[in-house]
């Protein structure tokens, strides 16, 4: 059960219905795959996406609780953690909103694989590792689908003035429609947006 007081598959049956849309990627200039395609091979400078080591131990702890259930072993959900933090600020995301995403499109499983081939825990469409990645590319690597999904995110996000709604929506391909928006931002407010004044 969860907090639409619906059963596990039940949501993954609602998503799956909510994304029987194609989103139109030929919107994609040649200087926009460029400009993707360097966000993904850049490395930032190795240092912590946390603005201090307490902001870092109360954030993912408090995240932590949260996904206790979808991934039981401690060490691994603080380093998923982590690396969720790292991806999502690199591309100015906001890191809870990224965790609310992974949630409703894969439930945290980073072996899944919907019925039009998005994989892993962003639910990455294949052809993007043509438009902006390496064909060798594994989309069930934990980093790599984080990261391939937060510039995903990111570019939407842009397309759309910033509108988290509708960035949301072309991410899903259901741009003109609210349910995969209104089903994300339902998770974020609920579970995972962390104001700072959680303990």
């Amino acid at each position: 059960m969860n907090i639409f007081g619906i059963y596990p598959m039940t949501l993954l049956l609602l998503v799956s219905n909510i994304a029987f849309a194609a989103p139109n990627y030929q919107e994609i200039s040649l200087a926009n795959r460029y400009e993707l395609r360097q966000s993904l091979t850049s490395e930032a400078l190795p240092i912590s996406s946390f603005d201090s080591a307490t902001k870092a131990v109360e954030w993912i702890s408090y995240q932590s609780r949260n996904l206790r259930n979808k991934i039981p072993n401690e060490s691994l959900r603080r380093e998923w953690l982590r690396m969720v933090h790292y991806e999502s600020t690199r591309f100015n995301l906001d890191p809870d909103l990224v965790l609310a995403l992974i949630e409703v499109e894969s439930g945290f499983n980073r072996f899944a694989i919907s019925g039009v081939g998005a994989s892993g825990l962003m639910q990455v469409m294949p052809f993007w590792k043509d438009l902006i990645g390496d064909t060798r590319d594994s989309l069930f690597d934990v980093r790599t689908n984080l990261r391939y999904g937060c510039i995903i995110l990111k570019h939407y996000l842009e397309i759309e003035g910033q509108n988290i709604a509708r960035g949301l929506a072309r991410y899903n391909g259901s741009l003109g429609q609210d349910a995969y928006p209104k089903m994300v931002l339902a998770v974020w407010h609920a579970k995972y947006r962390y104001t700072g004044n959680a303990f």
